[in-house]
């Protein structure tokens, strides 16, 4: 079996990207992953690995992948239309990233909307979840090839939270989602968005005062060592759509394109299984490196449902009630 390629650093890109070729066989097609995420324990890094892993060993002598993490082949500003130029073929961009293409994946985005990952899950195992999958293809030719949990998100800022007032008058880091805009506008805080690569520099200098996300992004990019503290709100989930383009998959010969498909399923299946126990332990992680979490009680968490619970109203002309009913109940 081939090892993966991890480009490890921006300034060995050009090397890299020359050598990390050497993996693969002479006659291989070279299929590139890029994604955000650093460190070797998040669930994206690992499901990332264990696809090229799959698809190297399984697919040997059709199709070879190189990984490259952590923002080293193309950051989140410029990954989608990379894409479309065919610079790279597979990405796991949070689906908080699809906006300016459709509005259907803000239910994902929706505070509170999800109890929990298994809620989550379940959703998108409906129909309803699937068809979303190949919402962007006609117009932008985009495909999902499935949803990768990373977790429920929490806040953190450079004081405690307790209650949704406590974040009042200050900035938050945000992806670029308008339902996350105004979720944290609707806390009296000013939304900043802003790309991944740069939020442990702007909690660091006071260019934000917080941000919301998972376990294992806090740990892993080390969020907690600039905050006060991370508040347990359980507010929103984190998803990444492992995707490509209809214009590589319909490269693949029917063989291989099936083969290719149902290797990402079950990575898929296997990767959402085991994000809990990932989760619990980036928690304790956090914990362990001096971190702090503030629970809440069951009022406070009920004052924060009340608080953000309008954002559903904003945004469902645009999302649809029947799809947003159908992630709630689902």
């Amino acid at each position: 079996m081939k090892k993966i390629s991890l480009a490890l650093t921006t300034a060995a890109l050009a090397f890299t990207a020359t050598t990390a070729s050497a993996n693969c066989d002479s006659g291989e097609r070279v299929v590139k992953f890029s994604h955000v995420t650093g460190g070797t324990t998040h669930p994206k890094v690992v499901a990332a690995n264990n696809f090229a892993e799959r698809v190297n060993k399984e697919m040997n002598g059709k199709l070879c992948i190189e990984v490259f993490p952590n923002s080293t082949l193309f950051g989140d500003s410029k990954e989608l239309e990379a894409l479309l130029l065919g610079d790279v073929q597979l990405l796991a961009p949070s689906l908080s990233k699809f906006g300016s293409y459709t509005p259907k994946y803000g239910v994902f985005d929706l505070p509170f909307i999800f109890k929990d990952m298994d809620h989550a899950i379940r959703f998108t195992q409906t129909e309803e979840g699937k068809a979303l999958l190949t919402e962007m293809d006609e117009y932008a030719g985009f495909v999902g090839l499935g949803y990768w949990m990373s977790g429920m998100k929490y806040f953190s800022a450079n004081k405690p939270l307790i209650v949704p007032s406590d974040a009042s008058g200050l900035k938050f880091r945000v992806q670029t989602s308008d339902v996350a805009k105004q979720m944290i506008s609707a806390m009296d805080a000013s939304p900043q968005a802003m790309a991944f690569s740069e939020v442990y520099g702007a909690l660091q200098t006071g260019v934000v005062d917080g941000q919301e996300n998972t376990w294992s992004n806090i740990y892993t990019k080390k969020f907690y060592e600039v905050q006060d503290s991370v508040t347990e709100t359980n507010h929103q989930l984190l998803a990444y759509l492992f995707m490509t383009s209809s214009e590589f998959l319909s490269s693949l010969s029917d063989e291989d394109r099936s083969q290719f498909l149902a290797i990402a399923d079950a990575v898929t299946q296997e990767a959402n299984q085991s994000v809990k126990a990932k989760e619990a332990a980036n928690r304790e992680n956090i914990l362990k490196s001096g971190g702090t979490i503030n629970t809440l009680t069951p009022e406070q968490r009920t004052e924060w449902v009340e608080t953000m619970k309008p954002v559903w109203k904003q945004f469902e002309s645009d999302i649809g009630k029947d799809l947003i009913d159908a992630a709630a109940g689902a």
